[in-house]
């Protein structure tokens, strides 16, 4: 029902930041909790970052101080700020979002490579 558009992905050196933001193209929908999902080739896909409405966040203990996730209510927009890149970050990002209504959607995903 609702589209989620991702941005912000590309190449940078190690040791680089990117920031990656995720809209929600239907405003009357409200986003409850917003993740934040990588898919590495041949792995899984695993969370990396959520965030509740009012702010509560989790982080999974591989990017912990180094990627920031946040969200812009009055925007359905959600963000996140990645950091001290390191090679093993590489992966499609995507972002998913868990409304208010009870229905999810996923971002298309976006390609973070981080190389020298």
């Amino acid at each position: 029902q609702v589209r989620l558009v991702e941005s912000g992905g590309g190449l940078v050196q190690p040791g680089g930041s990117l920031r990656l933001s995720c809209v929600a193209s239907e405003s009357a929908f409200m986003i409850n909790i917003m993740r934040w999902y990588r898919q590495a080739p041949g792995k899984e896909r695993e969370l990396v970052a959520s965030i509740t409405r009012i702010g509560t966040t989790y982080y999974v203990e591989s990017v912990k101080g180094r990627f920031t996730i946040s969200r812009d209510n009055a925007k359905n927009t959600g963000y996140l700020q990645m950091n001290s890149l390191k090679p093993e970050d590489t992966a499609v990002y995507y972002c998913n979002a868990l409304f208010y209504d009870g229905f999810n959607s996923w971002g298309q995903g976006t390609q973070v490579t981080i190389s020298s």
